[in-house]
């Protein structure tokens, strides 16, 4: 077995530091993925900033990865009963623990709210191992949910859609789409494209995407999206206006929130329709306060306000179906943007904090000469 290079976040606010962990030995049932491909995402810069509590630093970041099975211990099935086997291109679903006895997990039906959920890259400390995707190597603990990608999904497709799919899959269920609905989504970021992407092929009729620069705005175009409005270049009256023309006076079926913006959540309100919905899906981590008036912009429009938080084994399924049936149209590789190696992944952050980029992947295989590395002993 050889040592692995991994990028660790050690803390808020410090750069990201390459070290050394040795491989693991592994139980039966588990395995060790050999990384293709990881991301960087809006949730790892959250991270970066300190945003999201409970997180214990240091740790290796990135929460959607893809690769293929370098060591395989025992019988190991993908979620749809297949044998698993070294060299198998594969991804797996990032919550890798969840305790399945809580009141989220059996009687509220959200497994997304257990206390004890765990997710790579996110919740696990770089002390306990290889339990993120800024790694040439990734230790996949028996139960994770492993699959097979199909042979027309790519790995730079993967990745593209990323954490960003498997939320636009979750939006489009919380958002019960009818045919012909008028769907306006704020933000063009990764959840803003693959939303549009989905809510074209659920059945809408019109897709607004609201958002900036002009380059994501092109890029909604080609994921799905009928109208463009440039954030940067109207006010907030003007894009209430544009989006009253568009639906004859009387605002969206369904708006979603993917900008992670309060002002954003002041102005959505504005533009669904009496008895329309709004999917609140971008404030994953606490941006302020918003205000609105209740009388005004929720009881007298009889509105339906839905938070749509995190991901299931469901969503991670269906956006890999998503990819096979609907990726020589839809062009979720050219989200990722840029590939950085390991070495160079505090310039992925802040090229991601500044919005260069709607996504950063990751190659932790991409040379790291001309770095000092750390050392993590057993």
């Amino acid at each position: 077995m050889m040592n692995v290079l991994a990028a660790v976040m050690p803390a808020p606010h410090l750069p990201v530091e390459v070290r050394e962990f040795p491989e693991p030995d592994l139980p039966v049932g588990g395995a060790l993925l050999r990384t293709a491909l990881s991301e960087v995402c809006g949730t790892d810069v959250h991270l970066w900033h300190g945003r999201l509590a409970g997180v214990p630093y240091p740790i290796i970041p990135g929460h959607v990865t893809t690769g293929t099975l370098d060591r395989v211990r025992g019988p190991l099935v993908d979620l749809r009963g297949g044998a698993l086997r070294e060299g198998d291109r594969v991804a797996f679903f990032d919550v890798h623990r969840t305790c399945g006895r809580c009141l989220a997990c059996t009687v509220q039906r959200t497994p997304t709210r257990c206390p004890s959920r765990r997710v790579y890259g996110i919740t696990d400390p770089a002390a306990e191992g290889l339990f993120g995707g800024w790694a040439q190597k990734v230790y996949l603990e028996p139960g994770v949910a492993v699959t097979k990608l199909p042979d027309a999904v790519s790995f730079e497709a993967y990745i593209g859609g990323g954490c960003g799919l498997l939320t636009a899959v979750h939006i489009v269920d919380r958002a019960r789409l009818s045919l012909g609905d008028t769907v306006v989504i704020q933000g063009a970021g990764a959840v803003g494209l693959s939303t549009a992407a989905l809510a074209r092929r659920a059945g809408a009729g019109l897709v607004v995407v609201i958002g900036a620069p002009a380059d994501r705005l092109a890029l909604a175009s080609a994921m799905g999206a009928d109208r463009a409005i440039d954030l940067d270049r109207t006010s907030v009256e003007e894009r209430r206006v544009r989006v009253q023309e568009l639906t004859s006076g009387h605002g969206a079926d369904v708006v979603v929130e993917a900008a992670g913006s309060a002002r954003a959540f002041e102005e959505g309100l504005r533009l669904v329709r009496n008895g329309g919905a709004y999917v609140v899906a971008g404030h994953y981590t606490n941006v302020g306060d918003s205000v609105i008036n209740a009388h005004e912009h929720i009881n007298r429009a009889h509105l339906d306000i839905r938070g749509c938080w995190g991901s299931e084994v469901t969503h991670f399924i269906r956006a890999l179906e998503a990819l096979d049936r609907y990726g020589a149209d839809v062009p979720w590789r050219d989200i990722g943007a840029r590939t950085y190696g390991l070495a160079a992944l505090n310039d992925a952050l802040q090229a991601a904090e500044r919005l260069e980029v709607p996504k950063a992947l990751v190659d932790p295989w991409r040379a790291t000469e001309g770095r000092a590395l750390a050392s993590v002993q057993d």
